[in-house]
């Protein structure tokens, strides 16, 4: 694993897969700016209390003035890694006869919107670090050659779509050596995920830590998902 000074950028903190990037990133020395809607939680303060090198920062990814705030407290600190993680699956029902227009708003709004617009915010941040990695948080069902089951419309159509996002940020970045790669972090034990998941944070965080660190020029534009297998898009 990657040990050397870096700094990384995490959204979506508060829990979760969120939180585990943020303490495995820190155990491993990188300097970790930890973002989330709400920074006052008593994991959040534990991590930043044991390691003096983890930041706390607001950030409501789905806000442009928040955004904007962010990136000027940012300035022009180089950033190695940043993580689009935050992620919503929606409320309510999100199959046939449930579908609402404004609830589908509102997740791709987080899982597609955001990603991108925080992106484009720091740029020129991640274009000063040595690293110059973006991460998107995807999933396996954003898959469309993997759609065997139906169902989950605002998830997978948000996810399908910030696929597409990856890929286009994958070419018109290349110039500048910045890579982009979009992540599926396994059926995981979240709150999202429920009780009955495959794996815990753990296990997906070491997984999705390792593709990160082999990833190279090659991989920028494709899908991988925490155990290294290439997805289908």
């Amino acid at each position: 694993m990657m040990t050397a000074p870096y700094r990384v950028i995490i959204t979506g903190c508060s829990r979760g897969i969120g939180l585990e990037l943020a303490s495995q990133y820190a155990q491993a020395g990188w300097q970790v700016m930890v973002c989330a809607r709400d920074i006052n939680g008593a994991e959040l303060a534990g991590l930043a209390m044991q390691y003096e090198q983890v930041s706390l920062h607001q950030l409501d990814v789905s806000s442009d003035a928040s955004i904007a705030d962010f990136a000027s407290e940012l300035a022009d600190q180089p950033v190695d890694l940043l993580i689009n993680n935050a992620g919503v699956y929606g409320t309510g029902g999100s199959d046939l006869g449930q579908l609402t227009r404004e609830e589908w708003r509102q997740v791709l709004e987080v899982n597609t919107l955001s990603p991108l617009m925080l992106t484009q915010a720091l740029l020129a941040n991640i274009e000063a670090g040595q690293l110059k990695i973006i991460a998107m948080m995807s999933s396996k069902v954003g898959s469309i050659a993997d759609n065997g089951s139906g169902g989950s419309y605002y998830y997978r159509s948000s996810k399908t779509a910030l696929n597409q996002v990856v890929k286009s940020l994958s070419i018109d970045l290349a110039p500048r050596g910045i890579k982009v790669v979009a992540l599926h972090p396994g059926w995981v034990k979240t709150t999202m995920g429920g009780p009955n998941a495959l794996i815990d944070t753990q296990q997906s965080v070491q997984g999705l830590r390792a593709v990160l660190d082999e990833l190279n020029d090659r991989h920028s534009g494709c899908f991988y998902g925490y155990d290294g297998a290439e997805i289908p898009w």
